[in-house]
C-alpha cells in the first residue's frame, strides 16, 4: 500500500534500500524529542517570552502601557493571517522543508527585533515573533507527531505538550539573563544566533517528514508493498477517507471542536493577561495571582501525559466535554474566591481542564480528517485560535472601561463553555459518502 495519499507530496525510500538494522528501531521516537524542542523553541515569540523584555522595550521606545498593548495587539492578529498558508507549504512540500524555512525566518525575526526603533518597526517585529513562534513553529509541531503515530499518538503527543511547560519554566530566567548581559535588543539577538546555529543544523540532520522514508507505516508497522490491484483499492479508499478542508468545515464536529479551541484560547488568554487586577477586586494580590499560575503550570505538566493517554482509549467528545466543564468550574472559583485555599483549588483545575481537553483535540483532527490535508485543516484552526486570544482582553478591557470591574467579563467566561460543552458531547463522528467498504473487505477483495 502506498503512503503517499496519507502524507501528501512526502519522499518515500524505498525499503530494500535499508539495512534490517535500520528497520529495528522506530525513527518516531527521534521525532518526538525533535517536535518537543520545536515547540519550546517557540518561546521568543510566546507572550510568557515576550514579558520579559516588555517594560525595556516600552521605556527604551518612550511608548505608554497602551501603546506596547496596542502594537502587540496588532501584531498577533496579522500574525495569525498566514497560518493556513504555512498548512498548505506542509501539505505541499513535506514538514522537513516546511519546518526548516521557519525555523530559519524565525531566527531572522529574532534578529529583526535587535533593529527596532520606533513603534511601527516594533508591530513589525512583533507580528514576524508570534507570526513565526507561536504560529508557524507551534504549529508544525503539532503536526508532527500525526505523520508517525496513530494508536498511541494521544500518549505522545502529551509528552509532546510538556515542552510548552519546561519553556515556560527555562524562557523567562534565560530571557532575563540575557536581558541584564546585553540589553534587550542584543538578547533578541542573541535568541536568533542560537535558533540558527543550534536548531538549524539539528533539525538538518535529524527531521524527517514521515516513517515512509524508512519503509514503514504508521506506529512503525511494516509498510505494504503496492504490488497488487487490492493495493490500489485500499490506497483509493484511504484517500477517500481524507478530507478537503472544505469537506471538513462542512461537518458539525469541525466547528463545534474548532469552536472550544478557539473559546478556551480567547478566554484564557483574558484570564492570565488581566489576572492580577481580577483577583484584586475579590482582595487578593500579586502573590495570590503568582500562587495560581504556578500551581496550574505544575498540574498541566502532569495532565497533559495523562489527558493524552485518555485519548487513546476514550472518546473525543467526553474528554473534549469534560475539559470545558472544567475549564468553566476554573473560573467560577476565581470569581468567586474568598480563600486562598479557592485560588490553590482554581489552578489545579484549570490544569486538569486544559490537560484533558488539549489531550484530546490534537490527536482529533488526523483521526477525524486524515492526514493528506492535515496542515490546511489545522492551519485554519490555528489561524482562528490565535486570532480569538488577541481578541480575550480586548473584551475584558471594554467591559471594564464599561462597568469598572472584571466580574461582568468573568461571569460570561463562566457561562460561554457550558452550551460546547453539550455540542461536544452530542457531536457525530464525519463519515464521507463515498467510503462504501471498510478496510478489511477490499484488503481480501481478490487481486
Amino acid at each position: 500500500m502506498s503512503t503517499t495519499s496519507m502524507t501528501g507530496n512526502l519522499a518515500r525510500n524505498p525499503t530494500e534500500s535499508l539495512p534490517a538494522q535500520s528497520r529495528k528501531f522506530y525513527y518516531g521516537w527521534v521525532m518526538l524529542p525533535l517536535a518537543m524542542l520545536a515547540l519550546a523553541a517557540s518561546a521568543p515569540g510566546q507572550t510568557y517570552g515576550v514579558m520579559i523584555f516588555n517594560e525595556d522595550i516600552r521605556t527604551s521606545l518612550g511608548l505608554s502601557y497602551s501603546q506596547l498593548a496596542l502594537a502587540y495587539t496588532l501584531g498577533t492578529i496579522i500574525g495569525c493571517l498566514p497560518i493556513t498558508l504555512f498548512g498548505t507549504a506542509m501539505d505541499r512540500f513535506g514538514l522537513r522543508r516546511t519546518m526548516l524555512v521557519m525555523v530559519g525566518l524565525f531566527s531572522l525575526a529574532c534578529g529583526l527585533m535587535s533593529l527596532v526603533g520606533n513603534w511601527l518597526m516594533l508591530l513589525l517585529g512583533f507580528t514576524f515573533l508570534r507570526m513565526l513562534g507561536p504560529g508557524a513553529l507551534a504549529f508544525l509541531s503539532g503536526n508532527t507527531l500525526s505523520f508517525w503515530f496513530d494508536r498511541k499518538l494521544g500518549t505522545v503527543d502529551g509528552v509532546r505538550s510538556t515542552g510548552t511547560a519546561l519553556s515556560m519554566m527555562i524562557a523567562p530566567p534565560f530571557g532575563l539573563l540575557l536581558l541584564h548581559q546585553f540589553g534587550w535588543q542584543n538578547a533578541y539577538l542573541c535568541l536568533g544566533a542560537i535558533i540558527a546555529f543550534g536548531l538549524m543544523p539539528l533539525f538538518w540532520l535529524l527531521f524527517r517528514n514521515s516513517p515512509a522514508e524508512f519503509g514503514r507505516g504508521l506506529d512503525g508497522v511494516e509498510a505494504i508493498p503496492p504490488t497488487s490491484s487490492a493495493d490500489g483499492q485500499i490506497e483509493d479508499l484511504l484517500s477517500a477517507n481524507d478530507f478537503t478542508l472544505a469537506e471538513a468545515m462542512r461537518t458539525p464536529a469541525f466547528w463545534i471542536f474548532g469552536g472550544g479551541k478557539a473559546l478556551y484560547a480567547l478566554i484564557q488568554t483574558a484570564l492570565f493577561f488581566s489576572l492580577v487586577p481580577i483577583l484584586s477586586e475579590r482582595g487578593f494580590g500579586a502573590g495570590e495571582a503568582a500562587t495560581l499560575t504556578t500551581v496550574f503550570g505544575t498540574t498541566l505538566i502532569f495532565m497533559q501525559l495523562i489527558g493524552g493517554a485518555l485519548a487513546d482509549h476514550f472518546s473525543p467528545r467526553i474528554l473534549l466535554s469534560a475539559g470545558l466543564l472544567f475549564f468553566s468550574s476554573g473560573l467560577a472559583l476565581v470569581s468567586y474566591a474568598s480563600s486562598g485555599g479557592m485560588i490553590i483549588l482554581a489552578g489545579v483545575i484549570f490544569g486538569c481542564g486544559q490537560g484533558t481537553f488539549f489531550g484530546a483535540i490534537q490527536p482529533v483532527w488526523a483521526r477525524y480528517y486524515g492526514r493528506a490535508h492535515l496542515g490546511k485543516i489545522r492551519g485554519f484552526l490555528m489561524t482562528l485560535m490565535v486570532g480569538s486570544s488577541a481578541l480575550g482582553p480586548l473584551f475584558a478591557g471594554a467591559t471594564f472601561d464599561m462597568f469598572g470591574r472584571f466580574s461582568v467579563a468573568m461571569n460570561v467566561f463562566t457561562l460561554a463553555p457550558l452550551p460546547l460543552a453539550v455540542l461536544c458531547l452530542l457531536a457525530p463522528r464525519p463519515q464521507k459518502s463515498t467510503c462504501s467498504r471498510p478496510v478489511e473487505q477490499i484488503a481480501s477483495a481478490p487481486a
